[in-house]
């Protein structure tokens, strides 16, 4: 009887009832949905894969939320690459300082190996930084002993002068036995403005192995245009690099880091200087190593962005002063077997760039071009961006071999919304014939003056500015 009634009334009133219908459907699914919702949060807060604490979380571009919280394959090697890097200026740094009030980084059930009286037993870590886990509301409940940051987490989190340069500018003993393997310490130094030097600390070859040794390279761009080149070799005997220092010594010739200052000494031939290279502070870009195969591996890190020196050139005993001069630095390691790249460094009013990508044997061939832009201002790295090419126009003489250079330039980098064009005009070339990439290249060396223009989180950018800038011409 009641069935009857309901369907009369469903069938005279149809209007009524299907809203009813409706708003009995919404309430039920609405109901559903937060019983839903609130059964995953339970589960979620017993579950001892999910990091607690904090109100965001970072992750890497692209990774699955749920095979991450459950272990899938692409949560395997989950992690942050260069996550102090990332900590000190981006989401711990004081361009965030307003919208952050810190940053824990953690590490989760990472999988070790633990070798124990000739066993290897497969283990689960974790590690976090006790000042910042209590800072997100994630501190552990300690009932005996004591939690708190050691030396080791001060200096992740805040390193000191000493320990942030020592850390980036380290040397690396070669992991592959090839005699090209070569790592060096490069330093600009721009006197005035038509007058700079080049200063290399290269060791190379088999080192520990086999046959090896140092070298120290000072090119001289003189006011006439004219380049001179010094040089003093030594034997690996009378060299004594540093893996967990900024130091290096080649023969008598030597660069070491204190408190965040280089002090560079040298003798080649007719020249001999003594220079002190202060970084700005926040202008540098982090470690990155670039690994093709197993013969393979290029590194690169730029300690001093924007750098000024003091000291003096002398040149068969007449000394030039140098007081506060613009100057760079920058650390490369690798194999260097039939490799060349792209770079390209300058600094202008309010923002520094730097670009670069190496070509590994194979890759000019292929189309890959593995370049990245980045743009510094006072709070430190900007924005990384990608691009693909750049676009080299003109012709002008070169010094050196006499070669060709190129007299303009011109890239686009992105990311997402992010554009930025930067076009170049070169003032002064030297070009060197060398051998790589399976051709007969023109290495050459530039000095430009530069204008950027773009949009960067929605913020127009624009600036100019002067830098030096290498290319391989074929």
């Amino acid at each position: 009887m009641l069935f009857t009634l309901a369907f009369r009334q469903l069938m005279v009133k149809r209007g009524r009832g299907l809203v009813l219908l409706l708003g009995f459907a919404l309430g039920v699914g609405v109901m559903l949905v937060l019983l839903s919702v609130g059964e995953a949060m339970l589960a979620q807060s017993r579950d001892t894969k999910l990091v607690g604490g904090g109100e965001v979380t970072v992750l890497p571009q692209g990774i699955d939320i749920e095979a991450m919280r459950t272990g899938g394959i692409s949560g395997l090697f989950f992690g942050i690459d260069r996550a102090r890097f990332v900590t000190r200026q981006f989401v711990g740094g004081p361009r965030t300082a307003d919208l952050l009030r810190g940053a824990a980084p953690a590490l989760e059930q990472k999988l070790l190996y633990l070798g124990v009286d000739g066993t290897v037993r497969p283990v689960r870590v974790g590690g976090e930084l006790p000042s910042r886990a209590a800072m997100a509301g994630a501190k552990l409940d300690v009932r005996e002993g004591r939690w708190a940051d050691s030396p080791a987490d001060s200096a992740w989190l805040a390193p000191t002068p000493q320990q942030l340069y020592d850390e980036m500018d380290r040397f690396h003993l070669p992991m592959i036995d090839d005699s090209t393997w070569g790592e060096w310490h490069y330093f600009n130094v721009v006197t005035s403005p038509d007058e700079w030097w080049y200063v290399t600390y290269l060791v190379g070859g088999r080192i520990g192995r086999g046959r090896w040794g140092g070298q120290l390279l000072v090119t001289h761009r003189m006011p006439d245009g004219q380049y001179e080149r010094f040089s003093e070799n030594v034997d690996g005997a009378a060299v004594a690099l540093d893996t967990t220092r900024a130091d290096l010594r080649i023969g008598n010739d030597s660069v070491m880091q204190r408190n965040g200052i280089y002090s560079l000494r040298g003798t080649a031939g007719a020249l001999r200087f003594s220079l002190e290279v202060r970084p700005k502070a926040a202008a540098y870009f982090p470690p990155v190593e670039l690994r093709d195969d197993a013969d393979f591996l290029s590194g690169y890190v730029v300690p001093g962005l924007v750098a000024r020196a003091s000291g003096e050139f002398c040149v068969r005993g007449r000394c030039l002063p140098v007081l506060d001069a613009a100057a760079y630095h920058d650390h490369n390691w690798g194999v260097w077997r039939d490799v060349t790249w792209e770079w390209g460094a300058g600094q202008g009013s309010t923002l520094a760039l730097l670009y670069g990508g190496v070509y590994a044997p194979g890759d000019a061939a292929q189309g890959r071009s593995p370049f990245f832009f980045t743009l510094v201002d006072a709070l430190g790295v900007r924005q990384v961006l990608r691009f693909t090419d750049i676009t080299w126009s003109g012709s002008m003489a070169a010094g050196g071999d006499g070669g060709v250079a190129p007299a303009a330039f011109t890239l686009i980098a992105t990311r997402d919304a992010d554009t930025v064009r930067l076009t170049g005009r070169v003032r002064s070339a030297q070009s060197t014939r060398r051998a790589a990439g399976g051709y007969d290249r023109a290495f050459v060396q530039l000095r430009a003056g530069w204008q950027l223009s773009g949009r960067l989180a929605g913020r127009a950018v624009a600036d100019t500015g002067s830098g030096f800038f290498e290319t391989h011409l074929r």
